[in-house]
């Protein structure tokens, strides 16, 4: 079965690496993975970073390695989870440095970043699916290929994005980016084992400043 998201602007898009031998492969690992394993996040679920965010008015993109491989937490969105399910540590920490960088930052009880998504964040992950206790074990299967191509696609054919690059893996990603045309940020990974590197990156503030300066409106990062 061919992995395709429901959103016309993104599969107009996307048609182009839709078509390719390569995703025809990637779509054929997962559908196999699927019936062998739990898989990450559901399969209605695998494209959800598109579903939920407006190609026309995308603005941001923070870009993540993989799925969460623990039950219940992956839902398509990079570093998000599920209303009910209890906020994993990077998350807390990023919600630490909005509650430092924004005045009036309230800490929510969810992890739930959709009201992000649907302002114009796409919340990226480079692997999109992921075995259920196996951290990293889809990384061979190809899909660095279609979301390395998305980056690169959404530098060229839009202009003045927020691309949020936390950690190595994250920042590595900066060669796909035109840093003429867009604004790159880039920072330790919110993770607790960068021991707090991540706070006082003030990415939030930086990001809603630029997208001001180039007649757009911020990001409400506010999730309550």
């Amino acid at each position: 079965m061919q992995i395709v998201n429901k959103s016309f602007d993104w599969n107009g898009f996307l048609k182009t690496e839709y078509s390719q031998v390569y995703y025809q492969k990637i779509s054929d690992l997962v559908d196999l993975a699927y019936t062998l394993h739990e898989i990450y996040p559901p399969k209605p679920l695998i494209l959800n970073a598109f579903e939920l965010c407006p190609f026309n008015g995308l603005k941001v993109v923070i870009i993540g390695q993989d799925p969460y491989h623990k039950a219940g937490q992956a839902c398509g969105l990079s570093f998000s989870v599920p209303n009910g399910v209890a906020v994993p540590p990077s998350l807390k920490n990023i919600f630490k440095e909005l509650s430092s960088d924004l005045p009036g930052f309230t800490t929510p009880n969810s992890g739930n970043l959709e009201a992000w998504a649907k302002q114009g964040v796409l919340l990226l992950n480079s692997v999109l699916t992921v075995q259920a206790g196996i951290a990293g074990s889809h990384k061979n299967f190809g899909w660095q290929r279609f979301t390395d191509a998305v980056i690169n696609k959404l530098s060229k054919q839009k202009e003045h994005l927020v691309f949020l690059l936390w950690g190595n893996y994250a920042a590595s990603k900066a060669s796909l980016i035109d840093n003429h045309k867009h604004l790159i940020l880039t920072a330790a990974h919110p993770s607790p084992l960068a021991r707090g590197a991540f706070f006082g990156c003030k990415h939030f503030s930086k990001t809603n400043n630029y997208l001001s300066a180039n007649g757009k409106q911020p990001i409400d990062w506010h999730l309550i």
